[in-house]
């Protein structure tokens, strides 16, 4: 197995975990052992210093204050009470017992050893000092004991001297022993920084190389769905971040193509529909009675009505062509249902009135086209013939927040709820249905596919009349 290569099985951020993890760790160590280490030397350094100086203060009593205090009382300058020679002697033995503890295996040690021997030498004169102070013995035998203290005081003071000179031998060998290691120290610092950067730039070249390859062959996923190629796939490339860029990247794929297919599925309705209806529109039962209608104005003589209808006749086909368009002008889609109820009015004048009532703004909007003429023939044929009389079809259009509204309203017969129910989910099945309806889901099957929005709104009252409205989104409207 190769450096890494399980890491590869499992995250970028488990690599560089571990990476992160052996450089923290690394130099934790290592800053652990130089503290450490310069801890140690540092409270070693302090002991000795320490030593030499409790030494020096030990020497200087002993040489200066212990003669002084001895000579004061030789020389009757303080009485025996008030001398104060025992307590000074007291102080050094005290200080090199201390000393004594503290210096153990030291270099110089011995010479602290024999101070401390001396300072039991220096009590017995001391001692016998104030002993033949108190029985007034000869001042010459006195002053041989105050001889041999001052002798026995400089013989701790030079024992001491030594000591304070190996310990400054010591202290300075082990200053150079300390630099040395701390070169080291410094040397294998260096040469671990040497070791993690080695590593660092290993650990990016393995997740270079462990990305590269699956970025190379997204990127040319990528480029293949841009050519169209929605079947192709990427492996998983090992690493779980990567991993799942590359699965979602293959559900994309997918994905586009199962909206691609729906797409195509959805135009492939759209066409269909709007063939269909305009084949609704060329129907020979409208065509014949047209032309019947024509005929018969002829031959009854009405030649201006004969103009109007066939003019009407032949715009109504042209607006229904549109030369192939989908889209056309609001004042177009008016100038069509116009010229429809022109030529209805014609074979219906006793039972057919109209009025259009599109607001001006609208005119120059664009809308899906054949949207309210087979609403206005669906008032026509199945509200006003079926009513006594004849009626009204009002024909409305205005401008709302969420888009242009249109109604198409009749005062025919109506509907009863039943009958209205069953119509709504006749038009919205997804198969036309066989018989009547067939416009009103013509239209709100158009509607629904090309604005995505909930297609017609019918309102109904059994013997008043009936509203059928749509609206189109601002959004979508100029599209």
């Amino acid at each position: 197995m190769k450096p890494f290569e399980r890491f590869q099985s499992r995250s970028i951020r488990y690599l560089m975990k571990m990476v992160f993890t052996t450089i923290i760790v690394s130099f934790a160590l290592v800053s652990g052992m130089s503290l450490l280490y310069l801890h140690s030397v540092s409270s070693e350094y302090d002991r000795q210093i320490n030593n030499i100086e409790r030494a020096n203060d030990v020497s200087q009593i002993a040489k200066e204050e212990i003669g002084r205090e001895s000579f004061r009382l030789l020389s009757g300058r303080v009485t025996l009470e008030q001398s104060k020679s025992m307590e000074v002697l007291e102080s050094i033995e005290s200080e090199l017992n201390v000393l004594y503890l503290r210096a153990a295996g030291d270099a110089g040690w011995e010479f602290i050893e024999a101070a401390l021997r001396g300072s039991g030498t220096l009590r017995q004169y001391v001692e016998r000092l104030h002993e033949q102070t108190a029985t007034q013995e000869s001042v010459f035998a006195a002053q041989r004991t105050l001889d041999e203290i001052n002798q026995v005081a400089t013989n701790i003071y030079d024992a001491l001297q030594e000591f304070i000179y190996l310990q400054t031998k010591s202290i300075a060998a082990a200053n150079n022993a300390m630099q040395s290691t701390t070169k080291w120290m410094l040397a294998f610092i260096a040469i671990l920084s040497a070791g993690i950067i080695v590593l660092v730039l290993f650990a990016y070249g393995t997740l270079k190389r462990a990305a590269d390859r699956p970025a190379t062959e997204l990127a040319a996923m990528a480029e293949r769905i841009l050519r169209g190629d929605l079947e192709t796939q990427v492996p998983p490339p090992g690493l779980e971040e990567l991993n799942r860029v590359t699965e979602s990247i293959n559900l994309m794929g997918g994905r586009i193509r199962t909206l691609l297919d729906e797409r195509i599925y959805e135009q492939q309705n759209l066409k269909k529909a709007e063939i269909r209806t305009l084949q609704a529109q060329i129907t020979p039962h409208f065509l014949y009675n047209t032309l019947d209608t024509i005929v018969w104005l002829a031959e009854g003589g009405y030649n201006e009505k004969v103009v109007e209808v066939t003019m009407a006749f032949s715009h109504f086909y042209r607006v229904a062509l549109s030369s192939g368009r989908d889209f056309i002008r609001v004042a177009e889609e008016v100038k069509h249902i116009e010229d429809y109820l022109v030529i209805q009015s014609v074979r219906y004048q006793n039972i057919l009135r109209y009025e259009i009532n599109v607001e001006e703004g609208l005119l120059e909007r664009s809308m899906l086209k054949l949207l309210l003429q087979p609403l206005v023939e669906n008032a026509l044929y199945h509200g006003l013939k079926n009513k006594r009389g004849g009626g009204l079809i009002r024909i409305t259009g205005e401008d709302t927040p969420k888009g242009m509204l249109f109604a198409v309203e009749d005062d025919g017969i109506g509907m009863s709820e039943l009958q209205v129910e069953q119509l709504e989910r006749s038009i919205l099945r997804e198969d036309p249905p066989e018989t009547s309806g067939y416009g009103l889901y013509n239209v709100n099957r158009r509607i629904r596919l090309y604005y995505g929005t909930g297609g017609l709104k019918i309102e109904s009252e059994f013997k008043k009349g009936t509203k059928i409205s749509f609206r189109l989104p601002a959004r979508q409207q100029e599209e």
